[in-house]
Order: structure tokens, then C-alpha cells, then sequence
């Protein structure tokens, strides 16, 4: 759960993961598990995908089963990440910001 400054003024931001390079069923895993421990620690996550190259399904499946458990947040999405997600129709699902900033700031 997020937390509230002591006079309550403002939440924390949620944090941020900038994971880099491609991710497929060889190496998703250690992102999920990244995803996972930050989610249990925070609350919820903001992933910005601005440098992910290359997603297949296991991918997508890493980040659908993160969705479904905490409040997921991705950021700038490649074009590729994009279209993966348009491709399995979860783009209008997942919670999607065109910039890093307006994720962490909604």
C-alpha cells in the first residue's frame, strides 16, 4: 500500500523500473521477479519500457499476471512493446502512459 507523508500532504511516488534490451522466454523471469518484490514493497510499480527493444508472449504474459496483482503502471512503451500489445488486444487493459512522468504523477 502507498504511504502518506506524516501531515499527509502527498502519497509517494510509486517507483520505477527501466529495464533495457530484449525480453523473451529466456530471460523474463528475473523482470518478473523484479516487478514482483517492488509490488510487494511498494504497492505497485511504474515500468518504464522507453528502452525495451523486444517483447514476445512471455513478455506479455509477465506483465498481465503483474496487472492483475498490483497497480502496474508502464511508460513510453517502444513501438515494438506497443504493437505487442495492440496485436493481443490489451492495450485499451493495461494501464498505459505516453511519458514517465505522467504515469508517476497520476
Amino acid at each position: 500500500m502507498r504511504t502518506s507523508d506524516p501531515l499527509g500532504s502527498r502519497p509517494e511516488p510509486l517507483p520505477v523500473i527501466s529495464p533495457r534490451g530484449e525480453f523473451d522466454m529466456d530471460n523474463v523471469t528475473s523482470l518478473g521477479a523484479e516487478i514482483e518484490a517492488m509490488a510487494a514493497a511498494h504497492g505497485g510499480l511504474v515500468l518504464d519500457a522507453s528502452n525495451i527493444t523486444f517483447a514476445d508472449s512471455s513478455f506479455l504474459r509477465m506483465i498481465l499476471n503483474a496487472h492483475q496483482r498490483t497497480d502496474l503502471r508502464i511508460a513510453a512503451p517502444t513501438q515494438r512493446v506497443a504493437r505487442l500489445f495492440d496485436l493481443a488486444g490489451v492495450d485499451a487493459y493495461l494501464r498505459i502512459y505516453p511519458t514517465l512522468d505522467t504515469a508517476r504523477s497520476t
